[in-house]
């Protein structure tokens, strides 16, 4: 018989038939272990967004410091020396001496 099939053992429908759901069951396992990695509360996603904010974070703090050092300088000027002090008192507040004379120069139009 050339077309037959040939035919089959009980024992090889034994080893065929549980694979699928045995398959099912594992790719489930595995899912289940792959859900919290990507959504739980350790996930990479969340990874991912806790390190975008650490990298923000990092940049306003430096911004933050150059911004306290400048204050630290002027604070110790103001503290140690009047030059600083009289400096200040020119250019904010418009004061002069008393043996200076001021000239306030008016641009051309």
């Amino acid at each position: 018989m050339r077309g037959a099939t040939p035919s089959t053992s009980s024992s090889d429908d034994f080893a065929r038939g549980p694979v699928k759901p045995l398959a099912y069951v594992l790719a489930g396992l595995l899912l289940a272990l792959q859900y919290p990695l990507w959504f739980g509360k350790g996930s990479w996603t969340r990874v991912w967004d806790l390190d975008r904010q650490l990298t923000a974070q990092r940049a306003d703090n430096m911004q933050k410091k150059a911004r306290n050092d400048a204050l630290d300088v002027e604070v110790r000027d103001l503290k140690e020396g009047l030059e600083a002090v009289e400096e200040r008192a020119r250019l904010d507040l418009g004061m002069i001496r008393r043996d200076e004379t001021f000239y306030q120069v008016v641009p051309g139009k």
